[in-house]
């Protein structure tokens, strides 16, 4: 005969729980989880093993979702790429660029090692995917021809990683010191004893070269790079 199952009491203190005794594994908790690792750690402290552990579950539970480290940097690049907003189709294609790539800066600026990973994985995800068709739409609207389109969005999205990987690695080496202000200080007074004969312009803009304004710097850039996407066009026009 078979054994009948025999459920336990519940108190009025169980009744009066507001979660469950227990939270279905998915997709969503692991890659949740796997933010706030990333946060904590940076991507050398997120394993497998230590999501497992976060999540209160085994190893071969966390497989069951996903099945590798890799697939790991696959969910956390379409996270990131979710905090990036589409600017207005109706502007014109230059601001709509500017306003993406503005977005594009401050979303990897949320997440240690965002660069890492987006240029680890390649896009295959939903998001990922709907910003290229974003960067290729515009630009082809703009009036580039086909086989330009690639690279320019790829232009446009190598300043991007690159400017934000110095900026997180200059901002990261000025948090290792309590006094960077007289790092600075230190740094500037370095340059100006050089020999003024040998290195005159490095000596002269040693100030702008000692302070640096991230947001002005990105938009300065950007705007350089744009402008030559807009003088290219111009040129294939004639």
């Amino acid at each position: 005969m078979a054994r009948r199952r025999i459920h336990p009491l519940t108190t009025d203190k169980d009744s009066n729980r507001s979660e469950p005794l227990h939270t279905p594994l998915d997709r969503a908790r692991i890659v949740r989880i796997m933010l706030e690792l990333l946060q904590a750690e940076g991507l050398d402290g997120i394993s497998m093993r230590k999501i497992a552990d976060s999540l209160g579950v085994k190893a071969s539970s966390l497989y069951y979702h996903v099945k590798d480290k890799e697939q790991l940097l696959h969910l956390l690049a379409e996270e990131i790429s979710t905090k990036i907003d589409f600017p207005d189709t109706a502007l014109d294609w230059k601001m709509q660029l500017r306003l993406w790539s503005m977005s594009f800066r401050l979303s990897l600026l949320q997440y240690p090692d965002a660069v890492h990973i987006m240029n680890a994985t390649h896009a295959a995800s939903p998001n990922r995917l709907a910003h290229i068709e974003f960067l290729f739409r515009a630009l082809v609207e703009a009036g580039f021809k086909d086989d330009q389109v690639p690279w320019l969005a790829s232009m446009l999205k190598n300043f991007i990683y690159g400017f934000v990987d110095e900026e997180c690695r200059l901002r990261d080496r000025a948090k290792l010191s309590q006094e960077s202000r007289e790092e600075s200080e230190t740094r500037y007074n370095e340059i100006e004893a050089l020999p003024k004969e040998r290195y005159p312009h490095f000596i002269r803009l040693a100030a702008y070269t000692t302070s640096v304004n991230w947001e002005e710097e990105f938009l300065f850039g950007l705007d350089v790079l744009l402008a030559g996407f807009v003088d290219k066009l111009a040129s294939g026009q004639h």
